[in-house]
């Protein structure tokens, strides 16, 4: 059985963009009502190379930094895509190590830096708290930093 790629269902990122936002404004507590046009153009533009979980992920992402109720990504969110993909490779990667380290120190700061627990940092991202402990030595990110910061 073959699950085409989300790169070839353009037309199911409208609806997983709508799902995973209300999702994750639900579960933070956050009111969002609309997606900024240039938002949504970008998204439905990108490829996903990442598939659904890198959408899930940006979404994820852009929620915890929403500070209105309308979604939007800052410019350079979803990379500039070119023929010379394998030229960008590397900058790739580590703009996706440097974006996945930012969500992971939003949501530590939201938590005020709790790891554990049904509030924690952990529960917010969907994994187990000894996956994030990995990912935050990984990283490189000082956990104690956003201990009791508003």
């Amino acid at each position: 059985m073959r699950v085409p790629s989300l790169r070839e269902r353009a037309d199911d990122i409208p609806v997983l963009v709508d799902y995973f936002i209300s999702r994750f404004a639900g579960r933070m507590g956050k009111r969002i009502r609309q997606i900024e046009k240039r938002t949504f153009d970008a998204m439905q533009q990108y490829s996903w190379p990442g598939n659904i979980r890198e959408l899930q992920n940006v979404i994820e992402r852009g929620v915890i930094l929403a500070e209105a109720e309308v979604f939007r990504l800052d410019p350079g969110t979803l990379p500039q895509e070119s023929q010379g993909s394998a030229e960008i490779a590397a900058p790739a990667v580590e703009s996706t190590r440097e974006q996945q380290k930012a969500h992971i120190e939003a949501v530590l700061k939201e938590t005020r830096g709790r790891i554990a627990g049904p509030d924690g940092a952990a529960a917010r991202l969907g994994m187990p708290a000894s996956t994030l402990e990995s990912k935050i030595r990984t990283l490189k990110i000082n956990k104690h930093l956003f201990r009791g910061n508003p």
